[in-house]
């Protein structure tokens, strides 16, 4: 089963305060009156795609606004390697995509209940939902952009990210060949300073764990005259002066033992006593042998302080750990290596160069061959989509070229060209000035790539936009064959248009309590014939029977 939007949550967001949109498959039509908030359903699906948001966009009066949506379909499935490695579990049947704003400016976002980055639900918002405005024609004039639709038509992603790789790697050996080949001074002066960082490091005969150990070494060295006098006056206090607290405790010990003889329960007191005497007495020994085993070796203490300052020094230089500097040590070796044998680098680079460009000669041969073989087809198939919506004798072509220089798009440049009547020449898009005629040629792109095309809900904001007669049911009839292969939500004010769709839903504005509420409700039969008419331009008599002949058209 095709996946497909089958529901759409918002709530406090700009006019509306709690909206529940169930849909089906197919050619869904919105329309409503202008202002009604029909755009507050585009900015809903364009905050769950990781569009930018801030907290106007949060209903008056309220602390938080919510979208969410619920995808259902088995083609589903196919997005569950792109979840995974977002760190969120696979899916089945149903996806569900939530994003909240608050009005202290947090935002988070969710996928199937886990939270995501805002980058994870772009990334997967961008396979559900392909959304075009009115000025989204913009990007139709763009070059790169046209011929990123060419390679759609030929399915050509595969090998131009193919190219792609081999381009990045020939840049990299590229870049690395022309540092090499710098001027001789600036190489011997790094040379000197790459030898002299070597031979610091080097000299320090470093070990990466090593810090930890000399900074405890030196901290007891350095305290060894204090810890000597504090464990010698514990030890004298508990054993070795006249009034120690061992040879009182002998006398209390004494006194126990006389009490113990006339009162026998006094022998657990006077056991716990004996334990205190003799752990007491451990005591004592433990602290005599550790101040003999105390060094106050000057020597010692001075390398201890001479190795910790080095340590400093080198760290200050080149990084912020004794690992980190043995690190900046081998990569100046491995610096200054590649450029004492930089004749033989720069052999081994040119080399590698060559191989790289062979291979990205081919991949980028074969990217072309695929983009010459889809070019025609891809003209003729917008040709006919485009005779299909009332341009009955235009001229469309999508003319390939060669660049001069390999480009990460490749070899080719694509200029798409349309002549929308008969006797002028074709031209570029972008020298075209009717929106009409650019609204119906985006319209006609997409036809054609519809069936190239795995995203599974197209949005379509008012793209009929100047258009009206005989080729606004055209554009109805191309968006209801569209929408046999996708979901397909239209917004629009065209009645030829909305009443060729499979569902029609109408976006109010009503005001109560003093505030103003956007609303959407699902109309058929008579309702849905009154708002034909009312796009028609009344509810009159004519109109309710035009609306009446429109619908049953369909």
């Amino acid at each position: 089963m095709p996946a497909v939007l089958t529901l759409l949550r918002i709530k406090n967001l700009a006019l509306v305060e709690e909206l529940e949109w169930q849909m089906g498959p197919g050619f869904i039509a919105v329309t409503g009156e202008t202002g009604a908030g029909k755009s507050i359903i585009i900015g809903a699906l364009q905050l769950l795609l990781g569009e930018r948001a801030d907290k106007s966009f949060i209903r008056t009066g309220a602390d938080l606004c919510t979208v969410e949506a619920v995808f259902s379909g088995n083609d589903l499935q196919k997005l569950n390697p792109q979840l995974v490695e977002a760190g969120i579990e696979p899916c089945e049947n149903e996806l569900i995509l939530k994003r909240s704003l608050s009005s202290t400016g947090t935002n988070r976002q969710f996928i199937n209940s886990s939270p995501t980055t805002l980058s994870a639900l772009k990334n997967l918002g961008d396979e559900l939902v392909d959304l075009h405005g009115p000025h989204d024609h913009q990007s139709l004039l763009s070059p790169e952009t046209q011929l990123i639709l060419l390679d759609s038509f030929a399915r050509a992603e595969e090998r131009l990210a193919e190219y792609r790789k081999h381009y990045r790697q020939l840049q990299t050996l590229l870049a690395e060949h022309s540092a090499l080949n710098t001027a001789e001074t600036a190489r011997e002066q790094e040379i000197d300073l790459l030898r002299h960082q070597i031979n610091e490091i080097k000299s320090a005969n470093l070990v990466a764990d090593e810090e930890e150990e000399i900074e405890k070494r030196y901290k007891l060295t350095s305290n060894s005259k204090r810890l000597i006098e504090l464990a010698s006056a514990t030890a004298n206090k508990l054993s070795e002066a006249d009034d120690s607290v061992l040879s009182q405790l002998a006398e209390t010990q004494r006194l126990l033992r006389e009490l113990e003889k006339i009162d026998n329960s006094i022998a657990q007191f006077s056991a716990a006593h004996a334990a205190s005497v003799i752990e007491l007495s451990e005591i004592a020994r433990a602290l005599s042998a550790y101040t003999e085993k105390l060094d106050l070796d000057p020597e010692q203490l001075a390398a201890l302080e001479q190795r910790v300052s080095l340590f400093e020094t080198l760290k200050r230089k080149y990084g912020g750990s004794i690992a980190e500097v043995i690190e900046f040590g081998e990569r100046a070796a491995e610096r200054m290596q590649k450029i004492e044998g930089r004749d033989a680098e720069l052999e081994r680079l040119v080399k590698e160069i060559e191989n790289v460009r062979s291979h990205m000669n081919r991949a980028g041969e074969a990217l072309h061959k695929l983009r010459t073989k889809g070019a025609p087809k891809l003209s003729e198939n917008i040709r006919r989509n485009l005779r299909d919506l009332g341009f009955r004798q235009s001229e469309f072509e999508a003319k390939l070229s060669a660049l001069d220089e390999p480009r990460a798009s490749g070899f080719d440049a694509l200029e798409l060209l349309f002549s929308p009547n008969p006797g002028e020449p074709l031209k570029p898009l972008r020298a075209i000035a009717s929106s009409g005629e650019i609204s119906r040629l985006m319209l006609a792109i997409k036809s054609a790539l519809a069936a190239h095309d795995t995203i599974p809900l197209l949005v379509f904001d008012e793209i009929d936009t100047n258009v009206g007669g005989e080729i606004a049911h055209a554009v109805g009839a191309k968006m209801l064959t569209l929408g046999h292969d996708h979901q397909l939500i239209c917004i629009t004010h065209l009645p030829q248009v909305a009443a060729i769709a499979s569902s029609h839903f109408v976006v109010s504005k009503d005001v109560s309590r003093g505030r103003t509420f956007s609303n959407l409700r699902k109309v058929t039969g008579k309702m849905r014939q009154e708002e034909i008419a009312r796009m028609l331009g009344g509810k009159s008599e004519s109109a309710l029977k035009l609306a009446a002949s429109l619908l049953k058209e369909k």
